[in-house]
Formats: C-alpha cells, sequence, structure tokens
C-alpha cells in the first residue's frame, strides 16, 4: 500500500487542490474540492491527501457537527464527507491506503471522538468495499436524504468513550 500522509487545508487554500479531477460520474458521488473548500462551514475540517513526495493527491472533510443533520449518527461521533482521490491517481491505492490512515487521523487530530459515520450511495459499490475494508462497519440502515439516491451507512469505532 502507498504511504500516504494528511495536511489540513484552508478554505484560502483552494490552489492546493485545484488540479484535482474527478472521473466521469464521479459528481454524483462527492463534491468539487475547490468549491467544497471555498464554502467551508463551521465545524468542518477539510484534509489534503498527501502521496510519499508531500503532493495533495485527494481531499476529504471531517464534519464535528455530523450528528445535527444526520438523525442516524451518534452523539459525539464526526462525520467524513467529500471524499475524492484524483482521477489520474485512482487505481493507485491511494485510496485504500486513505482510508486505512483515518484511525490515525482521528486519534491524532480528534482525541475522544467515539466513531467516525459516513454514507455511501448505493451505487458506489467500489467506494463502498474501500470503507469496509479501511475497519467501517455496514450498519444495515439506508439513508434517503443524500442528493443521488439511498445511502448505505457506515461507521467506524474508534475505541474513545
Amino acid at each position: 500500500m502507498p504511504a500516504i500522509g494528511f495536511t489540513r487545508l484552508t478554505p484560502a487554500e483552494t490552489a492546493r487542490v485545484a488540479h484535482l479531477t474527478m472521473a466521469p460520474g464521479q459528481d454524483r458521488f462527492t463534491a468539487d474540492p475547490v468549491r467544497r473548500l471555498q464554502d467551508l462551514p463551521p465545524g468542518q475540517d477539510a484534509w489534503g491527501v498527501l502521496d510519499a513526495a508531500g503532493a495533495v493527491v485527494g481531499f476529504l472533510v471531517i464534519d464535528r457537527d455530523y450528528p445535527a443533520a444526520h438523525p442516524f449518527a451518534q452523539a459525539g461521533e464526526h462525520g467524513l464527507r467529500s471524499v475524492l482521490i484524483d482521477a489520474a491517481r485512482q487505481g493507485t491505492g491511494l485510496g485504500k491506503a486513505a482510508m486505512a490512515g483515518l484511525r490515525g487521523l482521528m486519534t491524532r487530530h480528534y482525541p475522544g471522538v467515539p466513531g467516525l459515520v459516513l454514507t455511501v450511495n448505493a451505487a458506489n459499490p467500489a467506494a463502498r468495499a474501500v470503507y469496509l475494508k479501511a475497519g467501517f462497519t455496514d450498519t444495515g440502515e439506508v439513508w434517503l436524504g443524500g442528493r443521488a439516491g439511498p445511502q448505505h451507512v457506515l461507521r467506524m469505532e474508534l475505541g474513545a468513550p
């Protein structure tokens, strides 16, 4: 698995993600990273995914207020949103490595958070498989509040009280 890292991004750093592209049709499942970073609300933190050379190859958002808008989320949990690996780098293991690194990111930067929760579109089985291999479990719940159809609810327990 490739080595990856994470770097916190601010709304002023859109140039760091402007080169990231989506594969055809992927815009159904995730947000444009430049627009997402520009419109980042309070309570959400943007992160760049770094390859071994330190280049930004992906993007994701940790939503500290996720339970306020998602009734399936448990108190204290954070949400994983807007995950994207650059289309040119998909299929190289970077997405798997980034998801495998989430537990470390969470314990270092969000200590005490009991879990990380996300929704993944039912029409996106490849992403669902990556999340499950990274340690998320399928709760069996389906959320119908997504913009592109039914979503599986996945959760990663982080071991905090």
